[in-house]
């Protein structure tokens, strides 16, 4: 056998090898789950109410934050409506592959209580949760009461005439002033609006006597002279608002507000969500985000996925219980 013959079946030999590798090339290739180069296109990010609350700032201070730790970016999209039902229902529905999230608030554990919606805090992912504020009694600056005592003593005479706007039939600040209404034996006049921004708006307007929504959605108002706020209900005192008392200092033994975070649909693939925790994390420590927060008076309480679920867990006990014995049905 000459050398070129040798050489041809060395070739032939080692061809089965070749064929072995490159089949296991092609397998691994498309083994790749879709999560493997994600992002590759932009992230839309939910607002389930109206743009100019709490909420919708704190989602676009988010969604600029990400642009440094994502190759794509994030889009706003408001899905105002049923107290945030609507934009939530619509991101549950959505495929589970990270490219639709919702900034979800306390509200996902009190409207499956009321009846208000057909899912629950289990029918979503948490990624993390940004922000916590306490419920707040706001009037306007010309109104009559100059303390939470007045305010409340005028409710009881007048019985179900003071109107207290709020986001929405079974939204944190519906609740927030019927747990008031519980603790001090007053009826108020809840209206709902879709979202905090519209409240507030309505109660500059005149439309409304009041609204129960967190300092942060009042805090420009405030500063202007425009409205005033009688008591927030907290614990104690809250940065940047210190002359305003607290329930507790006042006797009425109520604690009460919202958190905000960002959540995927169920079942989205554990790389995604773990890429997204990475993207929350980051973000959340941006100084333009914090300070887009501290200029909005937004409490900053950041907590990851695992403590997140556990919080709305906690958080749906409590309301379901309160709901019980508030009597609050849809």
């Amino acid at each position: 056998m000459n050398i070129n013959s040798k050489r041809r079946l060395a070739v032939l030999a080692s061809l089965p090898a070749l064929f072995a590798v490159t089949a296991g090339l092609t397998v691994g290739a498309q083994a790749q789950t879709p999560a493997s180069n994600f992002p590759s296109r932009p992230v839309e990010l939910v607002v389930p109410f109206q743009p100019g609350g709490g909420t919708d700032a704190l989602a676009r201070a988010f969604a600029d934050a990400s642009r440094k730790h994502m190759p794509q970016s994030m889009i706003i999209l408001n899905k105002p409506g049923a107290s945030g039902a609507i934009g939530w229902q619509e991101v549950i529905n959505a495929k589970a592959d990270g490219y639709k999230l919702a900034v979800v608030t306390v509200e996902v554990t009190t409207l499956p209580h009321m009846g208000l919606a057909k899912f629950t805090y289990d029918d979503l992912s948490p990624i993390a949760r940004l922000n916590a504020d306490q419920a707040a009694i706001t009037v306007r600056a010309d109104a009559p009461w100059n303390t939470i005592e007045e305010y409340l003593a005028a409710a009881r005479k007048d019985s179900g005439k003071i109107g207290v706007g709020n986001a929405g039939n079974g939204s944190i600040w519906h609740l927030a002033a019927a747990a008031l209404e519980d603790k001090t034996n007053v009826k108020f006049n809840h209206i709902p609006f879709q979202g905090a921004g519209p409240a507030v708006l309505a109660l500059l307007g005149g439309h409304v006597d009041s609204v129960a929504v967190s300092p942060a959605e009042v805090s420009t108002y405030l500063a202007a002279g425009k409205l005033k706020m009688l008591a927030v209900m907290a614990d104690q005192r809250i940065k940047g608002f210190e002359k305003v008392p607290t329930l507790k200092e006042r006797n009425i033994d109520l604690t009460i507000g919202t958190w905000r975070g960002i959540a995927a649909p169920k079942n989205t693939p554990p790389e995604v969500v773990a890429y997204l925790k990475t993207v929350a994390l980051k973000a959340s420590s941006e100084p333009a985000f914090r300070e887009v927060l501290e200029k909005q008076n937004l409490g900053f309480a950041y907590a990851d996925d695992t403590a997140f679920k556990a919080s709305m867990a906690k958080d749906s006990a409590y309301f379901k219980t309160l709901m019980a014995k508030l009597n609050i049905k849809n």
